[in-house]
């Protein structure tokens, strides 16, 4: 049984950590390098950093924020927030991160995925999709721009072709459930989880021990989780004892 990953996720503003809910009332939340320090020592498996408005305002990557994460950080991290080109992906896996992710360029420029996948190798590149579900459809539709602009494709055929282009992961955020605490979006993370055969993490909505082991049950190869670390709810050993109790593989 593969073991299941506990992830982090440190939302960038800035140079300091924030976070909302639905995408929404962004609230200071601390320092990203003392945080991700924190998490290591209380067991995260990798930590995400996303630069939450890089696509949004058009910015880049701060590189030097990398390489000061890549000093401190001996666990895994992601690193993502309006890269465009193969070139500043590989700056970024080149400051010392271990994977990168896209959302918004991958969606403008689907080749992004099948070039950066043959540079830099498909384990390192992550596609990240935020999704949110249609009230009369009842489709979950992708978003790009930190959620702030709705696209045409449906979550379930995009992540399949992001597998295709040579994504090695996804990231998948409902934006019905971020910030909420209530749990995952089961139905969006089983649907995607059956279609594709790459790993797909879970985000959005993590709340307690139940909402882990709850997503875990329908597929998801990692869990991520911002808000429960950030105000102290759980550590993630505290988390993935109660999870191995409870039958699921993690690493202590």
């Amino acid at each position: 049984m593969l073991t299941k990953r506990i992830i982090a996720a440190l939302d960038i503003k800035e140079a300091r950590v924030v976070k909302g809910v639905k995408f929404e009332n962004i609230k200071d939340a601390g320092d990203p390098i003392e945080l991700a320090k924190k998490y290591e020592k209380d067991g995260v498996d990798e930590i995400v950093f996303l630069d939450i408005t890089a696509s949004k305002e058009k910015r880049k990557i701060i590189k030097d924020l990398v390489e000061k994460i890549a000093k401190h950080l001996f666990i895994p991290f992601t690193v993502g927030g309006g890269l465009n080109t193969v070139q500043e992906m590989l700056e970024v896996i080149k400051s010392g991160a271990d994977k990168v992710f896209i959302n918004t360029a991958a969606v403008e420029n689907p080749d992004l995925i099948k070039d950066s996948s043959k540079i830099i190798g498909s384990s390192n590149v992550v596609v990240a999709i935020d999704a949110k579900k249609d009230p009369e459809t009842k489709k979950y539709i992708v978003y790009t721009h930190g959620g702030s602009k709705k696209t045409e494709l449906e979550a379930i055929s995009w992540a399949k072709k992001c597998q295709e282009l040579g994504a090695g992961e996804l990231l998948v955020t409902s934006m019905d459930t971020d910030g909420v605490k209530e749990g995952y979006d089961l139905e969006l993370i089983k649907n995607i989880a059956e279609n594709v055969e790459i790993p797909v993490v879970a985000s959005g909505g993590a709340g307690n021990v139940r909402d882990f082991y709850d997503v875990f049950q329908v597929g998801a190869d990692a869990a991520l989780a911002a808000s429960i670390f950030h105000y102290g709810t759980y550590t993630a050993k505290q988390l993935k004892e109660e999870l191995k109790e409870m039958g699921i593989n993690v690493r202590l």
